[in-house]
């Protein structure tokens, strides 16, 4: 089986899509070696930029193609000309091309796969930048309809591409991410940090969750109690200038910081030092910080919209984003409450464990095979 697949959203500062494509890729090579003759896997990994450069040694046992064509050029040709094929591009055949984002890695005769790992787009384009909004809300329904399989990172995630884009659910395959590789923590740390990790883009709600902290600040000074950090990390965006803002005056100033986006081999180390882990986000096909905060026992406070709840189940405290005071109450329940913050803790190391990389590895390399499947029979 000769796989294609888009390396370019993990190439540098990998967010979730970024890190999903990372580790998938990493997983699918320890499950189908080269070797493997019963399960076949001849895996090549596929990137192009105009100044940042593919590691191959990331990847043993995968072939690497590494282009030097500009991401935003090569986005507007694939997404609005269909050209050039992967067979063109790379002097390659394929049997699948797989495409980290949710429009199509254009190929001649290798069936398409496409990972799709939310919606949001859709309903809110103004939250989105460069090629994101200017194609995939117009082309990501005739994108779709035309993949052979669609990936998806969790069932709510499913019923979207389901019922927004008008996919058959035989179609979409829940493909769920697997935990990282990490030991749980030794100890809390007793001045640790209220953490929040991902983009600063208006999804992820980070001006509610400023004006719950701020509320959470003023009530515990009133109180005469120990107002613990928060830190905010992750790469910053246009709009998150205002956030960044509000950090350097009352109430936020000296208990609050910005520490900008976090390399992957530093972030179990951020992790450790959070005494809660919070995403407020007002979607979320999956939510990777909670997972890897739970796989360390970092107790969670996450909103109780799209896949979060799906993810964080009974292992946290879910809120609704858009009332501040509920977040504000759920991260002092979590930092007061000793005993009900090591229930958490207990309750996320046992959820955590059900993630896992190899069984996604699997699950992707069925749908290969049954995208092949329908490519053929569609041809036929």
């Amino acid at each position: 089986m000769r796989v294609l697949i888009d390396y370019r959203p993990a190439l540098r500062e990998r967010s979730g899509v970024g890190e999903y494509t990372h580790q998938l890729i990493r997983a699918l090579l320890a499950a189908f070696p080269a070797n493997d003759a019963a399960r076949p896997l001849d895996l090549t990994v596929f990137s192009s930029s105009w100044k940042d450069r593919l590691d191959a040694s990331e990847f043993a046992g995968a072939s690497t193609i590494d282009r030097r064509v500009p991401v935003q050029v090569l986005n507007l040709l694939w997404h609005r000309l269909g050209w050039p094929a992967a067979e063109t591009l790379t002097g390659r055949a394929f049997d699948v091309t797989h495409s980290s984002h949710p429009l199509l890695l254009p190929a001649r005769a290798a069936a398409h796969v496409v990972t799709i790992h939310d919606l949001n787009f859709l309903a809110h384009p103004e939250r989105t930048r460069a090629e994101v909004r200017r194609d995939y809300p117009s082309l990501v329904r005739a994108h779709a309809r035309r993949a052979d399989r669609i990936i998806v990172s969790s069932a709510f995630a499913a019923g979207e591409v389901e019922h927004q884009l008008d996919v058959p659910r035989e179609r979409i395959a829940v493909c769920e991410p697997g935990a990282p590789d990490w030991s749980p923590r030794a100890h809390v740390p007793p001045d640790g940090y209220v953490l929040f990790l991902g983009t600063l883009e208006p999804r992820k709600n980070v001006g509610g969750l400023l004006d719950a902290y701020e509320q959470l600040v003023t009530g515990l000074a009133e109180a005469g109690r120990h107002v613990p950090e928060l830190v905010l990390a992750g790469k910053a965006t246009d709009e998150s200038r205002a956030w960044l803002d509000r950090l350097e005056r009352p109430p936020l100033k000296d208990v609050a910081r910005y520490v900008g986006y976090v390399d992957p081999a530093k972030r179990r180390a951020l992790y450790e030092g959070a005494r809660v882990v919070v995403q407020p986000s007002f979607e979320e096909g999956f939510g990777m910080p909670v997972l890897e905060a739970m796989t360390l026992g970092v107790p969670v406070v996450a909103a109780n919209r799209g896949a979060l709840p799906e993810v964080l189940g009974d292992a946290g405290l879910l809120v609704d984003p858009e009332q501040p005071a509920a977040i504000a109450a759920a991260m002092a329940r979590v930092l007061f409450d000793a005993q009900f913050a090591a229930a958490c803790t207990a309750r996320g190391l046992a959820r955590a464990r059900h993630f896992r990389w190899d069984r996604t590895a699997g699950q992707v390399y069925d749908v290969y095979r049954q995208a092949i499947e329908h490519r053929r029979c569609a041809s036929a």
